[in-house]
């Protein structure tokens, strides 16, 4: 089967899990979470597939600006599948796998840009992506908590926070993930100084300050919370700003390079 159609295959299941999952957001009918995710499950096996198989095209490590983006939304899809395993979070599937079906399509029609890189620099960008991945699923889930604290003020419940777990654990399960994203993008920047070199040739430095600054916001949020209880409003403010750091890290300078400049970063 062609990766094309295994793309496309993918895209459907991931776009019919995600009308499925949205049904009881718009009413108040019993929630089919469990047809949801099941359609997901496969999407993200397939999607997983074209990924794997792009990465390591003709024999060389393929992460242009497209691909890496399919990559993220492979591990943020996969990750809600993970998480939705401990806690009743199938709402962000809602969000989630729509988006994976678009980035998966458009890295699809996007030239391949495979590169030789040597194994110390994979297992660099594995720990990269998969930090990006947890966190940006804690993000999400800071989102969903500030949306819960206002509907809680006033009263005011939508079925995507029914939906939801509990605020209380929702605000357990962010601070988890952030934790967990913590050590993975200590381990990239520990990773970064060990076997990145020429970071000004490779246009790293950017990458490399942005990410010090997200981790420095992260360990922040962490100190605060054990040291005096942070939570709420502080909490998911620190959270969205070290995630719109990391982005920038990640795919501000990349897009400008590869997609405005048509240069390979």
């Amino acid at each position: 089967m062609s990766i094309t159609l295994l793309s496309w295959l993918a895209a459907v299941l991931y776009l019919s899990s995600a009308l499925v999952l949205a049904l009881p957001l718009l009413s108040r009918m019993q929630p089919p979470r469990l047809l949801g995710l099941a359609l997901a499950w496969p999407a993200v096996l397939l999607h997983v597939i074209v990924v794997l198989s792009n990465l390591l095209h003709e024999g060389g490590l393929d992460l242009h600006f497209f691909a890496a983006l399919s990559l993220v939304a492979v591990g943020v899809a996969g990750l809600c599948l993970i998480v939705n395993l401990l806690r009743p979070v199938a709402a962000l599937g809602v969000i989630v796998f729509p988006l994976a079906a678009l980035l998966l399509l458009t890295a699809l029609t996007a030239p391949h840009m495979p590169l030789p890189i040597e194994w110390q620099i994979k297992l660099h960008v594995v720990f990269a992506l998969l930090g990006y991945s947890v966190l940006c699923i804690a993000a999400l889930l800071a989102i969903g908590l500030a949306l819960q604290e206002r509907a809680l003020r006033l009263r005011q419940f939508s079925g995507l926070l029914r939906a939801l777990p509990p605020l209380t654990l929702t605000e357990a399960l962010m601070f988890q993930l952030i934790r967990a994203g913590f050590v993975l993008l200590s381990l990239t920047l520990l990773s970064g100084i060990l076997f990145v070199h020429n970071l000004f040739d490779q246009h790293l430095v950017h990458k490399t300050v942005l990410s010090i600054a997200a981790w420095l916001v992260f360990g922040t949020l962490l100190w605060g919370r054990w040291r005096y209880g942070w939570r709420g409003r502080r909490a998911v403010q620190l959270t969205l700003w070290g995630m719109a750091l990391l982005l920038l890290a990640y795919f501000g300078s990349q897009f400008v390079l590869e997609v405005v400049l048509k240069r390979v970063a």
